[in-house]
C-alpha cells in the first residue's frame, strides 16, 4: 500500500468519526455516525475495511475511551498497519 492509499483511508475514517460525540466509551457508540451502520466499509486503493472487522480483527489496538476522533483513527491506522493492511 501507498501512502496515499494510508492517507485515503485516513480520510474516509476522519470523514466518518469526526461526527461522533467525543468521549467515546465503547464501540457501540460510533455506530450512529456509520453511513452504513455494521455494515459499513472503508475503502482506498486497493484496501478494503468493514467496521466490523474493527472489533474482529484490529480490537486489540483500540483502547477505550476515545476523547477524540484522532485518538481512535491513530490506533485503528496502527492495527491496520501491524496487522499488514498496507503492506
Amino acid at each position: 500500500m501507498t501512502a496515499d492509499t494510508a492517507a485515503q483511508l485516513r480520510a474516509e475514517l476522519e470523514a466518518v468519526f469526526n461526527s461522533a460525540d467525543y468521549p467515546v466509551t465503547e464501540p457501540m457508540e460510533l455506530v450512529p455516525v456509520l453511513p452504513d451502520g455494521p455494515g459499513t466499509t472503508f475503502e482506498a486503493g486497493d484496501v478494503s475495511v468493514g467496521v466490523m472487522d474493527f472489533g474482529a480483527e484490529y480490537a486489540e489496538y483500540q483502547d477505550y475511551p476515545y476523547e477524540s476522533a484522532e485518538a481512535l483513527i491513530d490506533d485503528l491506522m496502527t492495527g491496520f498497519r501491524e496487522a499488514g493492511l498496507f503492506d
